[in-house]
């Protein structure tokens, strides 16, 4: 589908919640389900969990074919997971269980920093420059709203996300390794990857792919 179809936009559209939860569970289903196994129980959660200004959404044909979350000190995609969520949907015994394995996973923003709270493409539109595109808006966004740079994690189970990011300026800075917990998380390390927020002039110049 020619890109000119696709409509990006601030902020995710109340009525596509569900399509987003179960993009969202689809693209970070693994890590989730170590915390909470079954898949509806999962998408039932992130569909109540989202805070929709956190995002941007691409939309093609009033569906949702892709979206980036981010995290500033004001909240994030998925602030609304928090231990009243999780104990209002899962139980006391499961809630604290969920809890314990998400504080492993929780990153905060430093100053002057836009931090990524997930990016994911539905499956058939992938390898059309959406993913670059997302990360090309969430560059316009945090240069409008003055951070200095962008950061995320990815882990070492999905090098396809790891080389979008390299083509797309993001440089590894550091390595956090998980071994001992690997038969937990379903991953060994995690990567952070940082790239300083280009200029109009810049982002014009750059060649998403």
């Amino acid at each position: 589908m020619p890109e000119h179809q696709i409509e990006y936009v601030r902020g995710l559209p109340e009525s596509l919640r569900q399509e987003a939860a179960q993009l969202y569970d689809a693209a970070f289903g693994a890590k989730i389900a170590v915390a909470v196994r079954r898949p509806a129980a999962r998408i039932d959660l992130i569909s109540k969990s989202l805070l929709p200004p956190f995002a941007i959404a691409a939309i093609s044909n009033n569906r949702l074919v892709g979206i980036a979350g981010f995290h500033t000190s004001a909240g994030s995609l998925t602030g609304g997971m928090n231990y009243k969520q999780l104990i209002s949907n899962l139980g006391l015994f499961q809630g604290n269980w969920a809890a314990l394995v998400f504080s492993l996973y929780e990153r905060k923003p430093s100053p002057n920093e836009l931090l990524m709270d997930g990016i994911a493409v539905i499956p058939q539109m992938r390898g059309q420059g959406i993913g670059a595109r997302l990360l090309s808006e969430l560059n316009t966004f945090a240069r409008q709203q003055g951070y200095n740079k962008i950061r995320l994690d990815v882990i070492d189970t999905n090098p396809a996300a790891k080389r979008l990011y390299e083509n797309n300026g993001f440089v590894a800075i550091n390595t956090e390794r998980f071994g001992y917990l690997r038969w937990l998380l379903g991953f060994g390390a995690s990567t952070t990857m940082v790239r300083c927020v280009a200029t109009a002039s810049q982002d014009d110049r750059r060649d998403f792919v």
